[in-house]
């Protein structure tokens, strides 16, 4: 792993609703609640620079929200389900049923 990755009973609930605060990190997790590991360019569109891509995936890593680890050249993305709904039960599952109340907010940004 790369970063700082708090763990589970370190997470605290501020940093997650902060981290899911922005449009753009919430499209992440919508996309991660698949599940499984996502190369960190297939998450988001393409036209988002890597400066902006890797400011959002260290807020969301350092919040507990993801996990993030490297793969040869890339870096794979994955959501920290099991952690955030042993902390937070039903946080997760609230927050992605509002984003699909208003997929405007963050359908921009999908790939």
């Amino acid at each position: 792993m790369i970063g700082h990755h708090p763990d589970r009973d370190r997470i605290k609930l501020e940093n997650v609703l902060t981290a899911l605060g922005n449009p753009m990190r919430l499209a992440v997790v919508r996309v991660l609640a698949d599940g499984g590991e996502h190369p960190c360019g297939t998450v988001l569109s393409k036209e988002i620079s890597k400066s902006t891509l890797t400011h959002h995936w260290r807020v969301l890593r350092d919040a507990g929200v993801i996990w993030q680890r490297p793969s040869g050249r890339a870096h794979l993305l994955s959501l920290r389900r099991d952690d955030l709904d042993a902390r937070f039960p039903g946080l997760l599952d609230a927050v992605l049923h509002g984003v699909g109340s208003d997929p405007d907010a963050v359908d921009q940004y999908a790939p």
